[in-house]
């Protein structure tokens, strides 16, 4: 995964007063994300406790998990009865493959949105997404938008901008070229062609999950 797509909503959701946040593994033991950063679960999801949120984050590391099943239903299972679902980047493509988004308005990384309707889900181009029980926001650094969203929706809004001030939430960043619609020209193709392998394995699986899932698209 991008680590950030965990600690971004780790940062808000661990700050939630009366609640312990579990950082929960397949199996235990360290886990290197991407860019090389280890992190090490708490628990396994044999050992996890019934979750009233249910954090899927996302990455390069997910395009694996949509085939695996025991992942699959850790989520369906945990879903089932949490109060919210919140997905990070391309963690929607696989609660998407889970079968938990079919008719959910939803979003993800833009590099992946063309996918969402491969799993059922209605696409929604914003940075989050509120459909129901589930939250989906876009890529990476949206995590942290979704996380205070989720602490107003189970807190109110007071708690979630206080949170937000700790945490010196304030985004004002150099350039303007955090979107697709807003990022150069060439900074785009750039961009595209760095995740051009990855998007290309992505939509091969979308489209094995798809027709397992009996998902016309």
């Amino acid at each position: 995964m991008d680590q950030i797509d965990l600690t971004g909503p780790f940062e808000v959701l661990a700050r939630l007063p009366d609640s312990t946040f579990h950082v929960l593994g397949k199996e235990a033991g360290p886990v290197r994300d991407v860019q090389g950063l280890t992190l090490t679960p708490d628990r396994t999801f044999a050992q996890a406790p019934a979750l009233d949120v249910l954090v899927v984050p996302g990455g390069w590391g997910q395009q694996a998990l949509m085939e695996d099943e025991t992942v699959l239903e850790f989520l369906r299972r945990q879903a089932a009865g949490a109060r919210l679902v919140l997905s990070v980047c391309t963690g929607a493509l696989t609660c998407g493959a889970a079968g938990l988004l079919r008719g959910v308005r939803a979003t993800t990384h833009w590099s992946a949105h063309a996918l969402l309707p491969y799993f059922g889900v209605i696409p929604v181009k914003e940075r989050v997404v509120v459909d129901g029980k589930f939250v989906s926001a876009a890529g990476v650094t949206a995590g942290i938008d979704g996380a205070l969203r989720v602490v107003a929706m189970l807190r109110g809004e007071k708690v979630a901008q206080q949170i937000q001030l700790a945490i010196e939430y304030a985004p004002d960043p150099p350039f303007s070229s955090g979107t697709p619609e807003t990022a150069p020209g060439d900074v785009l193709e750039a961009a595209r062609a760095s995740v051009k392998e990855i998007t290309a394995a992505r939509l091969a699986t979308a489209q094995r999950i798809a027709a397992r899932l009996d998902i016309k698209y």
